[in-house]
């Protein structure tokens, strides 16, 4: 019964404050050294060696964004295609959890950009 109780108090704790800037990672409340958060990001950007351009309107009140998935880039890499990308297209966008978000159905578009970088790339979805 001992041991339930310390597991318990262990996973229900949290930080809520701390004068040291920048050591515990905001997503998961872990100090960075032992963050799962960043890690997930870097396992998830090995993936088959595909990237994929898709279009979703989920959650978005029905606008239109191109999605590009499995781009084998990490970090400010990543940062600086997506930033170039908006740019050929002339729309705005962001860079979520690996994924880069353009505004807009570019779709074709990108593709002939990505396959420009030597990457194999598929469209996605419908």
């Amino acid at each position: 019964m001992q041991k339930c109780a310390e597991t318990m108090s262990n996973s229900n704790s949290r930080l809520v404050y701390s004068d040291e800037n920048n050591s515990i990672c905001r997503r998961c409340n872990k100090p960075l050294q032992k963050c799962q958060c960043r890690n997930a990001v870097a396992s998830s950007s090995t993936g088959d060696g595909v990237v994929r351009v898709q279009r979703s309107t989920k959650g978005r009140k029905g606008k239109g964004v191109t999605l590009i998935t499995g781009v084998p880039l990490g970090g400010e890499e990543l940062k600086t295609l997506a930033k170039t990308l908006k740019q050929k297209c002339g729309s705005g966008g962001t860079v979520k959890a690996g994924v880069i978000e353009i505004q807009g159905d570019h779709r074709d578009f990108l593709l002939e950009l990505l396959r420009e970088k030597g990457w194999t790339v598929k469209k996605a979805g419908g």
